[in-house]
């Protein structure tokens, strides 16, 4: 279980997070919507401890992540899968070796016949071929970039997986492909994941549970369902300026149907 218990986050004048409660109960994947710069890459770098709260606490498993030594944050991290916006890629360096970084375990991380089927077998995970392995960033779509990244991500065989913008930059069918692979990785791996994206569409495909933070606080969370019929101006300004749905469509679309 993750947990944020009254988390407060400035950065000289500007006050990012204002005392925020948001919790992901284990099994579950949380969407945490707003408008770019509004903070929700700073609250999701607060659970693998990227970012220290200047107030409140942080828990993951019941551990304090503030309080951790060295040791104690690295073995944290690695139960903790991390998707960066931009796939940060280390263009120098194979897609097997970039993918390989991702295994956490110094013995296995070791063992060259266990990184080379690992490797391969997460590639296949995100619907990529073994021969990917051979190639370079530079040789790869976005959509690739964007998979190879949750491939790394989810080699240390991770008990939570954090989503910065996973469709950010990406034309719909490529967007529609990485939500595909959330939804596929919750399933056959159980991971819990949290999702950062103002990308209101694919929050309302992948997400148990929608977050909004706004102005420094989770202004509403619940089910699309519940965000939907939600009366708060807010709510309703941001989800209206991306998702002129109704209830109905809204099911239709999560039943398979198009907008």
């Amino acid at each position: 279980m993750i947990e944020l218990k009254k988390v407060s986050k400035r950065f000289g004048d500007h006050i990012v997070l204002d005392g925020v409660d948001f919790s992901v109960q284990n099994g579950e994947t949380v969407a945490l919507l707003g408008p770019s710069g509004v903070g929700k890459s700073v609250l999701l770098k607060h659970i693998n401890g990227l970012n220290k709260p200047d107030s409140g606490e942080v828990f993951v498993d019941g551990r304090n992540v503030g309080l951790l030594k060295r040791k104690e944050l690295s073995k944290l991290r690695s139960t903790v899968g991390y998707v960066f916006q931009y796939g940060a890629l280390f263009d120098s360096e194979s897609v097997f070796e970039n993918v390989k970084l991702g295994i956490t375990d110094e013995v296995a991380a070791n063992d060259a016949d266990f990184c080379e089927n690992r490797v391969i077998e997460v590639l296949g995970l995100v619907n990529l071929a073994p021969d990917t392995a051979e190639k370079y960033p530079s040789e790869l779509s976005g959509g690739m970039k964007k998979r190879v990244g949750i491939a790394r991500a989810i080699a240390g065989q991770p008990t939570y997986l954090l989503y910065d913008e996973p469709t950010s930059g990406l034309d719909p069918v490529n967007a529609d492909i990485i939500d595909s692979l959330v939804l596929k990785l919750r399933d056959e791996l159980g991971v819990t994941s949290v999702v950062v994206t103002h990308d209101v569409r694919s929050a309302f495909q992948i997400a148990n549970r929608v977050a909004l933070l706004h102005e420094g606080k989770i202004r509403a969370e619940g089910t699309p369902d519940q965000l939907l019929a939600n009366t708060d101006e807010a709510v309703k300004k941001f989800l209206g300026r991306d998702l002129d749905i109704t209830l109905a469509q809204l099911q239709r679309y999560r039943h398979g149907s198009t907008l």
